[in-house]
This record gives structure tokens, C-alpha cells and sequence, in this order.
């Protein structure tokens, strides 16, 4: 079977990022496709570099090691912290941290103080995490792979993407900074913010980069609920989900237009490519979750989102693995209708 080409978009979403690992994780074991670009932002940028880092160090196992690796040591961090489920939601089997005293009070603190009052040290879990595990001398060598991570310009409010050859741990540390939590990254002089706000993922950086035309994003964040937030934290909630996903929204509607104009012989086709895109989600099983579950970084709850993401993936490889190349599997114009 031929192996085919494709580019990843990963979002970001905290621990649910693992069920991206688990989409590598598929990818890499099954082998069917190989992973041209990569773009990514927060733990789709940690996932991204670990993955390279990984690849460089023993080819597709040495990824899915790395990987493992990468989420085991989130797990071990995360037993250490004292933001941990209620008794009631262990007993009831939700993954929430709704209902924990020390979740409730951080996310009170985060709304009414400024991380530059409540962390004057600006001490960052993440800066261990990173440091501990990832090798940034064979990121930066992964010549196989293009990647390409996103932060947020705080002083500007614009797009900061950041390539593989000049990848530091600061640049992952910026891509994921949320401000509530977070002092701002500062690179050289400029403060960066978490890269969703701009660009979860920016999708332009594989354009003309890469050759393949495949885009496949993984998708961990909700566009789409049936339901209306009623409480102050799930009115939010669904504010974050919504900000989050608007400049993916954007660049999916351009894409759109772009491959419309070129169907209809309107656009000159030596200046501009036609962009298959392509999407491996859980709907089902992510959209229940509470956004509070994306800081519990348990092993049981990152191995089980795991195991979804490999089922997704494979579940889209075996339906979807011919018409990689050919055409567009994701209907943007069902999305947007």
C-alpha cells in the first residue's frame, strides 16, 4: 500500500491533548500516511515537538515513545498538584474538576487577580514539563519535518508562528500561556500570549511550504453545541470554545472560497493550490466533557482520551485512507451553510 503524504493542524486544549497523542500515536504505528508539516498551538505545539523529537531519536517508535513519555510525565507532575477530583465525582465517574475546592478557588482567583499579583515569581509547572522532556538541539535538527508553533503578539494582538529551526522551550511556554494563570512569555523583548486566540492552529504556514496538499486537523475544541451555557462558568466555558475556534473558522471559510474559485476556473492555478482539509474528532466522547477536565492531567483520564484518539484515527484512516490526495473528506461547505 502507498504510503501517503498528508500536513497535521493540531489544536491546543490542555489535557485533552492527549487524545491527540493518541491520533499520532495511530499514525505513527499504522503507517500508512507519513507527516510532512506540522502546525500546532499550546499542547498541539508540546505534542508536535515532542513528536519530532522522538522521530529524530528512533524513527515512528522512537515518536510514539517520546510521546508516552511526554504524557506520563504530565501525569506524575499533575499527582503532585493539590487540584484533584472530588470524592463525588470519582465516585460518579466524571473527569470534571467542577466541584473541587481547589479548582474552584483557583478559577476565583483567576478572575479577580492578576497572575502578576498571585505568581510574583512567575513559577510555571509547564517550564519543568518541557525542559524535563523535551530535547530542543533534535527538534531543531528534524529536518524530515517542518513545524511550526503559535503564540500570540500580546502588544500587537497579532499571530507570532515560530518554525522548527529557531524552536525554543520559551516559544512552547508563549504558545501556551493563558493569561489568567500565566505572566506573558517574553522572546526577546515582546510578550506572547496562548496562540488560540489568533490561530488553533494557523493553517496558512503549510500553504507553501509544504508539498502535499492534505490537511488534517485534529480537533479537540467544540465548535458546535446544542446547548445553551446557563451557568457563569459554562457561559465562559463557551466563550473560550468560541473565541478559540474563530480564526480556524476563517481560514476554513478562505479555503473554501479559494477552492470554489479554482473549480470554477476563476483563479490562475499556477498562483494558487487547492487545500484538501480533513478532520479527525470525537464529538461523541470530547464534547461531554467539562472544560475543567482539560487540567486533570490523571493517567487514567489522558490514557483513556488517548485511547479515543487512536480509535478516531483509525476509524478515519480506514474509511477515508483513498481519497487522501484526491479530495477533500471535511464538507466546509456543509460547515458553513
Amino acid at each position: 500500500m502507498t504510503k501517503k503524504s498528508i500536513n497535521l493542524a493540531l489544536q491546543g486544549g490542555g489535557s485533552h491533548g492527549a487524545f491527540t497523542w493518541g491520533v499520532l500515536d495511530h499514525f505513527m504505528e499504522d503507517g500508512r500516511v507519513s507527516i510532512e508539516g506540522i502546525t500546532g498551538t499550546s499542547a498541539g505545539a508540546m505534542n508536535a515537538a515532542v513528536l519530532a523529537q522522538g522521530y529524530m531519536e528512533g524513527g515512528p517508535d522512537g515518536a510514539r515513545e517520546s510521546l508516552e513519555k511526554f504524557w506520563s510525565r504530565v501525569a506524575y507532575m499533575g499527582a503532585l498538584s493539590p487540584i484533584k477530583r472530588s470524592p463525588l465525582s470519582i465516585l460518579t465517574g466524571s473527569w470534571a474538576m467542577d466541584d473541587s475546592p481547589a479548582y474552584l478557588m483557583m478559577d476565583l482567583f483567576s478572575r479577580v487577580a492578576s497572575p502578576y499579583n498571585t505568581n510574583p515569581l512567575n513559577i510555571n509547572p509547564l517550564r519543568d514539563l518541557i525542559e524535563s522532556t523535551v530535547d530542543f538541539d533534535k527538534v531543531r535538527s528534524c529536518s524530515m519535518l517542518k513545524l511550526f508553533v503559535a503564540a500570540t503578539n500580546v502588544h500587537t494582538g497579532k499571530i507570532r508562528v515560530f518554525d522548527r529551526d529557531e524552536l525554543t522551550a520559551d516559544m512552547l511556554l508563549a504558545s501556551a500561556c493563558l493569561p489568567s494563570y500565566f505572566q506573558a512569555v517574553e522572546i526577546d523583548g515582546v510578550p506572547y500570549w496562548d496562540g488560540g486566540y489568533v490561530g488553533n492552529p494557523p493553517l496558512y504556514p503549510l500553504f507553501h511550504t509544504t508539498k502535499s496538499k492534505d490537511i488534517m486537523i485534529v480537533q479537540i475544541n467544540p465548535i458546535e453545541r446544542n446547548e445553551t451555557p446557563k451557568s457563569a462558568i459554562e457561559i465562559q466555558n463557551r466563550i473560550n470554545e468560541i473565541t478559540f475556534n474563530s480564526s480556524l473558522l476563517r481560514e476554513l471559510r478562505a479555503i473554501d472560497f479559494v477552492s470554489r474559485q479554482l473549480r470554477e476556473n476563476k483563479l490562475d492555478r499556477t498562483r494558487y493550490t487547492e487545500v484538501l482539509v480533513h478532520r479527525i474528532e470525537a464529538t461523541e466522547q470530547i464534547n461531554p466533557l467539562s472544560a475543567s477536565s482539560k487540567i486533570n492531567s490523571e493517567w487514567a483520564f489522558l490514557t483513556h482520551l488517548r485511547d479515543i484518539g487512536r480509535a478516531s484515527a483509525k476509524a478515519f484512516l480506514d474509511e477515508n485512507y483513498d481519497r487522501l490526495g484526491e479530495e477533500s473528506t471535511f464538507d466546509l461547505r456543509r460547515e458553513f451553510s
